[in-house]
């Protein structure tokens, strides 16, 4: 691919913010778009307008709108040497993989909560979101599109399933998380040992803007996790980090602050999944399960299905040896069900 890679995205977007750390902790040069200007004219548009948005080539060489960060990273790995987040030993790469889907399908459901469900959240979401997409253009026009950011951003909670009654447990959910990332990150300093992987830019991500933009959960961050707030500060600049080749732990020895991280993903993130896989396949109009004791509903979601089919494929492409160090973490964790 040509460098420097060409991307557009914006601050408040958790998915760019992930990708560019990503691209500075493994050196890949690239040059940032605004998501509005002149530099996009003429460049091709993605099936589904999203942040951060890549232009590279396709097969024949043409341009092409990709905008999936997960592929993406695969595909960087593939064409980009050294400096790998995905650990070699097939088991870990594939909790590496899950943890990753955790962090982009269940961690933004905090995000988005918190952004659009408070006063201070939403009136600073409304002010500063319409300002990365450009900053000269008169206050009226800014507070107007401020209100309809605002306006249509509170509409889709119902895609996250964010309402009256799954917010709490959306919030304990996050509440649970920071409590066992901070545990974990007084042993070690990524999620999978001493170097970081893809799990790692994709929590991060999400917590660029739970613990570094959005104002009530930066707050309860800073209060309950003080080493999680210090550590989204250095994930995003890695590039001056110099990876050990033995860096990652090994499953067998993985310490008990991480299968505690799994059994808070284990006890949210199946019931959700699963459902929404059900509700997809038969085409109901929506999601209801029960997670945590509680009634969850939400719109389907034809995209976390798709996540679901690729992560049991992955489990399934396991060399059998691997795919029980992998069962042998999972079960314990409420984590089988997935594969069932």
């Amino acid at each position: 691919m040509a460098e420097p890679l060409a991307l557009s995205g914006a601050p408040g977007s958790p998915y760019t913010r992930k990708m560019l750390s990503v691209l500075r902790y493994r050196r890949i040069a690239y040059r940032f778009l605004p998501p509005s200007g002149p530099a996009l004219k003429g460049l091709p548009q993605p099936r589904v307008a999203l942040l951060p948005t890549f232009y590279l080539p396709g097969e024949t060489g043409e341009l092409q709108a990709i905008t999936d960060s997960t592929p993406l990273i695969r595909r960087l790995e593939r064409d980009y040497k050294g400096r790998s987040i995905v650990p070699r030993d097939p088991a870990l790469a594939f909790l590496d993989e899950l943890i990753e889907d955790y962090a982009d399908e269940w961690l933004t459901k905090a995000m988005f909560h918190y952004r659009w469900s408070y006063a201070p959240d939403i009136a600073k979401g409304a002010a500063i979101l319409p300002c990365w997409r450009g900053f000269t253009i008169p206050d009226e026009e800014l507070r107007t599109r401020g209100a309809f950011t605002a306006e249509r951003q509170i509409g889709r909670l119902r895609y996250v399933g964010s309402n009256a009654v799954t917010g709490p447990v959306i919030e304990a959910s996050y509440r649970r998380f920071l409590a066992a990332f901070e545990a974990h990150l007084t042993h070690l300093p990524y999620l999978l040992g001493e170097r970081p992987s893809a799990c790692d830019f994709a929590v991060f991500g999400q917590l660029s803007q739970l613990a570094g933009f959005d104002p009530t959960p930066m707050a309860l961050t800073l209060e309950l996790a003080p080493r999680v707030t210090a550590w989204v500060g250095l994930m995003e600049d890695q590039s001056g980090v110099e990876p050990r080749d033995n860096g990652w732990i090994s499953l067998t020895e993985a310490p008990e602050t991480l299968r505690a991280v799994l059994s808070e993903i284990g006890r949210v993130y199946p019931p959700v999944m699963l459902a929404n896989a059900a509700a997809v396949a038969a085409g109901a109009e929506e999601v209801r399960t029960e997670v945590d004791g509680q009634v969850w509903t939400q719109q389907p979601f034809p995209y976390q299905a798709k996540c679901l089919g690729w992560l049991r494929q992955s489990r399934t492409d396991l060399p059998a040896q691997a795919r029980d160090e992998v069962d042998a973490m999972l079960a314990p964790a409420g984590l089988a069900g997935l594969f069932a």
